[in-house]
């Protein structure tokens, strides 16, 4: 797995960002049965960094706390069935690594969303690793039924390495 984590803030998160998205990523993928190895890049911004990329591809004018930009395009979530017709859309002709897309966070949204909700800092953020994850294996929130599918799953993936709301 090759993963990138790039910073374009100055606001730094208390703990090992790549650490703690390595295992988030890693769990997900796992929790998800993905039988490839996978790139993933994750860029850290502020609100005014992500408000713009938000603006630019959402057509939103306002900030969010995490963006997703999904490379796959999956018939079904996490169904990697037919992946492997799309070599060359999908795979790193250089590694052989799937190509599942690019994570954005907002690291002042990390901070606010960690009080707001009453949980460590090191938690939101891993929380929106695992959120931006499932997207960018095909799951998506917009009916309440996908969402509490994508709640569960957040949940589970985070249970799983032991980060919970307390911690």
């Amino acid at each position: 797995m090759t993963f990138y984590v790039e910073s374009e803030t100055d606001r730094a998160l208390p703990f090992d960002v790549e650490e703690v998205a390595g295992k988030v990523i890693v769990e997900a993928l796992d929790y998800e049965s993905c039988p490839y190895e996978v790139s993933v890049n994750v860029l850290l911004t502020d609100n005014e960094g992500i408000h713009e990329l938000n603006r630019q591809y959402r057509e939103i004018d306002q900030s969010t706390d995490v963006l997703s930009f999904p490379n796959v395009d999956y018939e079904n979530p996490a169904d990697f069935s037919a992946i492997e017709d799309r070599i060359e859309d999908y795979f790193d002709p250089e590694n052989g690594e799937l190509c599942l897309g690019d994570i954005v966070i907002s690291v002042d949204k990390v901070y606010e969303q960690s009080q707001e909700y009453g949980h460590s800092v090191k938690r939101e953020y891993a929380f929106l690793i695992a959120h931006s994850m499932l997207h960018l294996l095909g799951y998506d929130h917009m009916e309440a039924e996908e969402a509490e599918v994508m709640e569960r799953k957040q949940e589970e993936i985070l249970d799983r390495l032991g980060i919970t709301r307390e911690k």
